[in-house]
């Protein structure tokens, strides 16, 4: 398969969504706004997809190069797409953050809810990941995850259960609560804490993909194997940096 190169051109991005048979926008305006409670500060997150940070090839072998240019470039296309369409039928403006309309996504369809979760869930998960992962977490992020969970080992314990016990699809999530501490929970399909009808409210900063279309193609049923490998390509950096902003 041809990789492809890691910081794709609006030509060459554009060109990929085409396959899909989609038209998906490049990265929008960032924003900054307030989210789960007074104290955290997060970038907001905007209703078009962004460029993929990285090659389709560079998490192999624990993420395939097939698996990740069809997540990409349907699955997580797609909810972009239609959760623009979804934007336009609802008078959503999408100038704001998405952020805004998960918080109070109860007030919204049903379209609205699975796409406009999907959406913030993959831009998330994209910025998690990198080639060259699973050095662990360092500095105030690992005293937080210590403090909570009494080591990281039992964080990962905690959370790898959470993946795994996850009935059909959905996600596992590590995020920062009202309180501050840290706090591992799980979401069905694209639910996400940040939504006024999860069970565990918070601001996600980890998040895995526990559905069949993140790793079938390399794994099957065995979603515990894929669980396992996520570890290798987590981009603790990247999560530190949510952590930071969700502390501030």
């Amino acid at each position: 398969m041809k990789n492809k190169p890691s910081n794709p051109s609006r030509r060459e991005f554009l060109a990929t969504t085409a396959k899909a048979g989609l038209t998906v926008g490049l990265v929008g305006t960032a924003f900054s706004d307030l989210f789960a409670h007074p104290a955290q500060k997060i970038a907001g997150t905007g209703f078009t997809q962004t460029p993929l940070p990285y090659a389709y090839t560079a998490l192999e072998p624990h993420i395939d190069a097939r698996t990740m240019e069809i997540h990409y470039s349907k699955h997580a296309a797609a909810y972009a797409s239609n959760l623009r369409d979804a934007a336009k039928e609802e008078g959503v403006d999408t100038a704001q953050p998405l952020e805004n309309v998960l918080g109070s996504i109860s007030k919204y369809s049903t379209k609205m809810r699975n796409n406009g979760g999907g959406h913030y869930n993959h831009e998330l998960f994209w910025s998690i990941l990198q080639p060259v992962g699973g050095t662990g977490p360092v500095g105030p992020l690992l005293s937080a995850i210590q403090a909570s969970f009494g080591s990281y080992d039992a964080f990962v314990v905690q959370f790898e259960a959470a993946a795994k016990t996850r009935f059909g699809s959905g996600w596992a999530w590590l995020l920062v609560d009202a309180s501050g501490k840290l706090v591992v929970s799980s979401t069905p399909n694209q639910d996400n804490p940040l939504m006024d009808v999860a069970e565990v409210k918070g601001t996600p900063i980890l998040g895995l993909d526990v559905w069949e279309h993140a790793y079938y193609l390399n794994y099957q049923n065995r979603r515990p194997d894929y669980i396992t490998a996520f570890w290798k390509v987590v981009n603790w950096k990247a999560v530190a940096d949510r952590f930071a902003a969700a502390t501030t």
